[in-house]
């Protein structure tokens, strides 16, 4: 007897069924399945369920622990909050899609065996890809196909891995792997590693994110990359070189989100940025580091969700997303406005805001094990998410200069689920008991010491302060209306020039083919065998024709209708034979 179903099972067969509803019914029927996600999710007992025999091999449904728990509750409630966003949305597509992403997202963090991972794992990609081809525009469906094989890719890697680990060990276990230098634990580590955007690795994410319709970035942005970064906490935890993996994502992206016109993939950046920031802390390794990775995952999912329904109000109602088309709308948008202020305070780890008491943990486990030149990557990368994020999302979106746009406020439904989003990010901010209570571990920690808020303080005052005086000065990066090109550019302009030289090359080769092969040999033989019966058939008749005393105009005559008679097949079965054996003669004769 099982006590409930595998969470992913709900999401993905309720979604399934969404385009028989219409109108409320589907709205209210898209509400309940995260409400009767959740209401299961409560009632599964702790440790395996759902075993069941494939091949020589048992694999594992449901696999339900702390970890697997606290990425539970966070993906239930995040789908929530996004159907609640998307209830204006009239095609089924997005709630379709949006449910098979969540539900295999859940399947993946409940999954108890490498096997079960896989499956849940590559069906990410499927509902990913449908959210951003449902935007329906040319550089949206460019974007999916790219994505689609760049994640395509990342599935053989993991796949190769786990078929090696497994010829290795014998077992399809879903636990801790670590880096030993095996061929397949590190081809696991990579396939993961793609999914969680890594330097290099990352292109992917701010080059299709943005072109997602305006709710399905919001779910992109809550489970491709928390997904790695909970296979990353299972499997690699402790593994040193995710230290400097981390640092790496977590300072980067800074750079680019400052130049960055559009203002979804400046949010693309600073996710990158934020994942970062749970990488080091898996990397670290100790309890205090995966409680701090995984609360910040919790926190992000919610703020960088808040953050990318703002950005969506912004464009459903205006249809532009870059700062320099945007501006001024804090007068009629006041609560988007306000909504995107609290996100941004959030991620910025403002005090009594979401950011601030998960963040800490991270710097702080670097700190305790004396890791001096990543908390100070950190400390840097603090600062510029509150520049990119914290203050150049809201300052362009809806106030700098007045771009003119007279619209209405986002959609009540828009606005509901920002607000429940605001709340959660305040309540954990100021009663961080709860949160904390759910983490893996059971580790005390205090994020409201009079030393970090005042430090904090001090770090978010002297970047504002440093952030003004930039702009008034003329230093500030100006928005223009251009593409960033990232490591994109082997894709953008790298894959374009290569399909060139073989369009060049092999349809080159394919003309001249055909002209030799087709318009030369096959015409001639072709031409050839059309004439051949005639012109043999000829070689018979013309010297008869002669000798019975038939003038030149007369034999002209003859062979024109002669032609003509065996080309339509309108001579006696008898004269068609003969030709027939006479060049059947020839060809064997010769």
């Amino acid at each position: 007897m099982h006590n409930g179903l595998p969470p992913a099972f709900i999401f993905i067969v309720g979604g399934l069924l969404i385009p028989l509803f219409k109108g409320k019914v589907r709205a209210a029927y898209a509400l309940l399945l995260p409400v009767l996600g959740f209401l299961n999710l409560l009632n599964l007992p702790m440790g395996a369920s759902w075993v069941v025999p494939f091949l020589d091999f048992q694999v594992t449904l449901c696999r339900v622990d702390r970890l697997s728990l606290l990425f539970g509750y966070i993906y239930h409630l995040i789908s929530l909050i996004t159907i609640i966003y998307i209830l204006h949305v009239k095609r089924s597509v997005e709630y379709v899609a949006g449910f098979l992403y969540a539900g295999a997202a859940l399947g993946a963090v409940f999954a108890g065996d490498l096997f079960t991972f896989f499956c849940f794992w590559e069906l990410l990609t499927v509902g990913s890809v449908l959210l951003i081809w449902a935007r329906g525009t040319a550089a949206a469906q460019a974007a999916g196909i790219r994505y689609f094989l760049v994640h395509a890719v990342g599935g053989l890697v993991l796949l190769a891995g786990i078929v090696m680990r497994v010829h290795d060990t014998g077992s399809l276990a879903f636990d801790f792997i670590g880096l030993d230098g095996s061929v397949a634990n590190l081809c696991i580590f990579l396939g993961i590693g793609i999914n969680c955007a890594w330097p290099v690795l990352h292109a992917w994410l701010v080059d299709a994110y943005p072109q997602a319709t305006v709710g399905g970035v919001v779910f992109l942005s809550a489970f491709t990359t928390k997904t790695a970064v909970y296979a990353l906490a299972r499997a690699y935890p402790g593994t040193e070189c995710l230290i400097w993996i981390g640092a790496a994502m977590a300072a980067f992206p800074i750079f680019y989100a400052v130049i960055e016109n559009d203002l979804r993939r400046v949010l693309a950046y600073s996710l990158i940025n934020q994942v970062g920031f749970m990488v080091v802390g898996i990397g670290i390794g100790t309890q205090l580091a995966i409680n701090g990775a995984t609360a910040h995952a919790f926190n992000d999912i919610l703020f960088k969700g808040l953050l990318f329904m703002s950005m969506g109000a912004v464009l459903h109602r205006t249809g532009k997303i870059n700062a320099t088309d945007l501006g001024g709308l804090y007068k009629s948008m006041p609560w988007t406005a306000a909504f995107c202020i609290v996100g941004a305070a959030s991620i910025s780890a403002f005090p009594l805001f979401s950011g601030f008491v998960s963040k800490s943990m991270v710097m702080e486990a670097a700190a305790d094990h004396h890791m001096t030149v990543v908390w100070l990557v950190l400390l840097f990368a603090s600062a510029g998410v509150f520049h990119h994020a914290g203050i150049k999302i809201p300052f362009f979106a809806f106030y700098s200069h007045d771009a003119g746009h007279e619209v209405e406020e986002a959609p009540l439904n828009m606005l509901i689920a920002m607000g429940i989003t605001a709340a959660l990010c305040i309540g954990i901010g100021s009663f961080p008991k709860y949160l904390y209570s759910i983490l893996p571990y059971d580790v005390p920690y205090e994020p409201y010491t009079l030393s970090h808020v005042m430090s904090q303080t001090e770090l978010l005052f002297f970047s504002a302060l440093a952030f003004t005086l930039l702009l008034l000065s003329g230093i500030y990066p100006a928005e223009i209306r251009a593409v960033n090109v990232d490591t994109d550019w082997f894709y953008r302009k790298g894959a374009r020039l290569f399909y060139r030289l073989c369009a060049w090359g092999f349809n080159g080769a394919n003309a001249a083919g055909e002209r030799l092969v087709v318009g030369g040999i096959a015409g001639s033989l072709a031409r050839f065998a059309k004439q051949g019966p005639a012109n043999l058939l000829w070689l018979v008749v013309a010297p008869c024709l002669v000798v019975t005393g038939h003038d030149a105009a007369a034999r002209a005559q003859a062979k024109t209708r002669l032609y003509a008679d065996l080309e339509a097949g309108t001579l006696a079965i008898g004269f068609t034979a003969l030709a027939i054996a006479v060049y059947a003669g020839i060809l064997f004769l010769g």
